[in-house]
């Protein structure tokens, strides 16, 4: 046994090992001096390393405890990271971190000043490939193998290990055909334990299946006819038998396709049982896998609940109303109306762009989709949005979740650039409602039939409020409200900042400081616009997205375009800058939107 206790910022903690092997490895070149036999002892140390760890700091679980036998072949058989070895999504590669140099600051991970939940260039020379989003291994594998190619480097590996929902994704297939007739070095490993964050889901996964059962492995092989050479499936927990199929596949060039087969949550029976739970449980016992209740009466809901659950309602209302996620079910709550409706709710599995084209579709027959997707994610879809959408002005409902800061999920999974990238769009409403009463108001007037597709931003999180479901009632499209009363600065909140706005102007005197919440950012309200503007000289605008082409710059287009050359408007968001990890209380503070911030910019810009 031994302790080891570090500390990153006044962030202390210690972890204790029970064993032997894994104190001896700070990079793969220890864990090659270990024989085969030895490695079985070593992964289990991994497994109960993680979660030590994972069971009080929090983070992805049931991946990574997947992957550990896979982990620590790969290393072993492969020069890494001379050979390059990158990982699809990255919520798996705790074992890889913790094999290669951040064993004693594992203990930090995705916590603030902390190492990333993703693997990250800048962070290990063993991080060949940035990642957070799924489906981009293949592709960045390929482009790596082709430039040894290129470069001459004819004995050097490229290994991309994707899962099973991953490569269902359009991305993943346009990568495989490149591939396929590329003639470069490439080994591609199906993580194949039949999940995602929720079940896997679609046709692929049919095929997969009936491989694993042992029909048609060779017949009608669907990666033999886009011409890599298939081997699998192999036990992905049967470390001699890796070890065995990895040294053989090290001698034949070309692109290769291995399929291991694997079990999410390996080693913790409730992970095993409960996989979609156990993605990223938070706190739980590391005995009895238990996960510590946290108290949640009278806390106000989700926001990702709100809309769950008002889909629902809504839906049985109206026959028309469609539900639609890529693949993310549990965490955009569109799992009540799975359960509920099955037959009007789809999981697409993660394909973004079949989403928004899907929903574009449904739109031409008079149907009326609610398209559910977590704002980074959406990204993934811009031509979608422009082409197949808004260029047709077809009324599809885009409920963006995770607007916002993300927390410790960090820069890949930051949705900041929402506002910025669709405010351009032609034909497109754009909403963020300030509270859980405003999202459900702006759903429901969506449904009775809107000229333009219309896109909602909500945050990740919990919202305001235990008395949340109230009476619909109808929204005018492109209105504002003045919440309060002021004569020397007037405040412009965008979305949930406004109840930030409210509580910190309780600082301040009665009728010194107005509040508007805006509620859309396009259409904007340009009569209460120039209520403002000819009210107020000093203006502030608030939004939880990047400055630059965000509700800010939309109001200072207004105001150019309108001469209110004498008002002085200051704009608080986001920087141009990617944010990092850690708690959203460090996040806000970092970025000055915390209310302290706040209430220090607004004292600070009275007195100018």
């Amino acid at each position: 046994m031994y302790i080891y206790f570090s500390c990153v910022k006044d962030n202390c903690s210690f972890v204790i090992v029970k064993n032997n092997y894994l104190q001896h490895i700070n990079n793969p070149v220890d864990l090659r001096k270990l024989s085969v036999q030895e490695l079985s002892t070593l992964a289990q140390e991994i497994r109960d390393f993680i979660i030590d760890v994972i069971s009080v700091k929090k983070g992805h679980l049931g991946a990574s405890l997947g992957v550990v036998e896979l982990t620590i072949a790969l290393h072993y058989v492969f020069d890494t990271p001379n050979d390059l070895l990158v990982w699809d999504v990255g919520h798996q590669a705790y074992p890889h971190k913790i094999l290669t140099g951040r064993k004693n600051v594992f203990h930090t991970n995705r916590q603030f000043g902390g190492i990333s939940g993703f693997p990250k260039r800048s962070e290990s020379i063993y991080d060949s490939f940035g990642v957070g989003h799924s489906s981009t291994s293949i592709s960045a594998t390929l482009g790596m193998a082709i430039a040894s190619r290129l470069k001459g480097q004819k004995e050097k590996h490229h290994i991309a290990v994707i899962g099973d929902a991953s490569i269902a994704s359009g991305m993943a297939f346009e990568g495989l055909n490149h591939a396929g007739v590329a003639k470069s070095n490439l080994l591609i490993i199906l993580n194949d334990n039949e999940m995602g964050i929720d079940p896997n889901v679609g046709a692929l996964k049919k095929y997969l299946t009936s491989v694993k059962k042992g029909s048609d492995v060779h017949k009608k092989n669907i990666f033999e006819a886009l011409n890599f050479s298939y081997f699998g499936p192999v036990d992905g927990h049967n470390l001699a038998e890796l070890i065995a199929i990895l040294e053989k596949l090290k001698a034949i060039k070309g692109p290769k396709f291995l399929h291991v087969i694997t079990k999410k949550g390996k080693g913790l029976q409730q992970a095993e049982q409960d996989q979609v739970t156990y993605h990223a449980p938070g706190a739980f016992d590391k005995i009895t896998g238990d996960i510590i209740a946290q108290k949640e009466e009278n806390l106000p809901p989700k926001f990702q609940d709100v809309f769950g659950y008002t889909l629902v309602e809504l839906a049985k209302r109206n026959k028309k109303i469609i539900g639609i996620t890529p693949a993310m079910p549990t965490g955009s709550s569109l799992k009540y109306m799975i359960e509920e409706i099955p037959e009007r709710a789809f999981d697409v599995g993660i394909a973004e762009q079949h989403a928004v084209t899907l929903s574009a579709g449904l739109a031409t027959q008079g149907v009326i989709p609610y398209c559910v997707i977590y704002s980074t994610f959406l990204q993934r879809a811009y031509d979608q949005i422009i082409h197949d959408v808004a260029l047709q002005n077809l009324p599809v409902i885009f409920c963006i979740d995770r607007a916002g800061l993300v927390g410790e999920d960090g820069a890949t999974h930051h949705g900041v650039f929402d506002i910025a990238y669709l405010r351009l769009i032609p034909n497109l409403i754009i909403c963020a409602p300030m509270n859980e009463v405003e999202l459900r108001n702006i759903m429901y007037t969506a449904q009775l039939g809107l000229e333009h597709p219309i896109a909602i931003r909500y945050p990740r999180g919990r919202g305001f409020m235990t008395h949340w479901k109230q009476e619909f009632q109808s929204v005018e499209i492109g209105k504002g409200e003045k919440l309060a009363e002021g004569d020397q600065l007037a405040i412009l909140s965008l979305g949930t900042l406004g109840e930030s706005i409210k509580e910190v102007l309780k600082s301040f005197s009665k009728g010194t400081v107005a509040h508007y919440n805006m509620s859309f950012v396009k259409p904007l309200d340009e009569e209460l616009l120039h209520e403002i503007f000819t009210n107020f000289n000093k203006i502030i605008t608030i939004e939880e997205g990047v400055l630059i082409g965000g509700f800010g710059s939309a109001v200072l287009e207004f105001a150019n375009l309108n001469s209110y050359n004498q008002s002085i408007i200051k704009r608080l968001g986001l920087p141009n800058e990617f944010i990092e990890h850690g708690s959203m209380d460090d996040l806000l503070k970092q970025v000055k939107l915390d209310q302290n911030s706040l209430r220090n910019t607004i004292k600070n810009f009275l007195k100018e």
